[in-house]
């Protein structure tokens, strides 16, 4: 079982990752709020933490050997608990999350069922599910995921998924807030707080229509 990869990030597309590890590339399959931790650092050499699962239909036989990764240890572990609950899956826990670890685990913890219900393809009597099954089991990742961060990747993060949730708020679609979000930090500029990502934001948008 593959629990860990070390090697250099090639690509980042919306659902996987391209690692190379000497003469071979991984490509490694991510959640969302992965994709937000990691996608400046093409060309850099990474670490994930996986989990390995065969995906595919086992009655047509056509089962292919697949990589989920993440960050650090804690994020593997609440996914893999994310995944124990009745009719959730690698594949739909994977779409489902959009939000920090941290953030998904403390509104478990609150048993929000609204707040759950908005993750995508999480409904209603799912997300009842997940609060009874791990409510008791998530306190801690709020901590955890937080402090194996250093500060500097912490802050950033942080500031990607506040602009991303201001962009929503404004009428923005999720993929459009997506698209916009990743053409002004594909600029490689430093972004000190929410408004100066913002402005990068649109400043980008603006230019690339012009």
């Amino acid at each position: 079982m593959i629990s860990k990869i070390t090697g250099t990030l090639l690509a980042v597309s919306e659902t996987d990752l391209t690692v190379s590890i000497d003469a071979f590339e991984y490509q490694v399959r991510i959640p969302e709020f992965v994709r937000h931790q990691l996608q400046r650092s093409v060309g850099q050499e990474i670490s994930l933490h996986t989990i390995q699962y065969l995906d595919g239909n086992p009655n047509q036989g056509r089962l292919v050997p697949r990589l989920v990764g993440f960050s650090n240890e804690a994020e593997r572990e609440f996914f893999e608990l994310f995944c124990s609950v009745d009719g959730m899956g690698v594949t739909k826990a994977l779409r489902a999350m959009i939000r920090p670890v941290e953030e998904v685990a403390v509104t478990i913890e609150r048993q929000d069922i609204k707040g759950l219900s908005a993750l995508p393809g999480i409904g209603p009597a799912t997300a009842e599910r997940i609060v009874a099954k791990l409510r008791r089991k998530v306190p801690k990742f709020a901590l955890l995921v937080t402090h194996e961060q250093d500060d500097a990747t912490q802050i950033e993060r942080d500031l990607i998924n506040e602009v991303f949730e201001v962009l929503c708020n404004l009428g923005h679609s999720e993929a459009d807030a997506r698209r916009l979000l990743d053409g002004a930090l594909d600029t490689k500029k430093k972004f000190k707080d929410v408004e100066s990502l913002i402005q990068g934001v649109y400043q980008y948008s603006h230019s690339g229509q012009a």
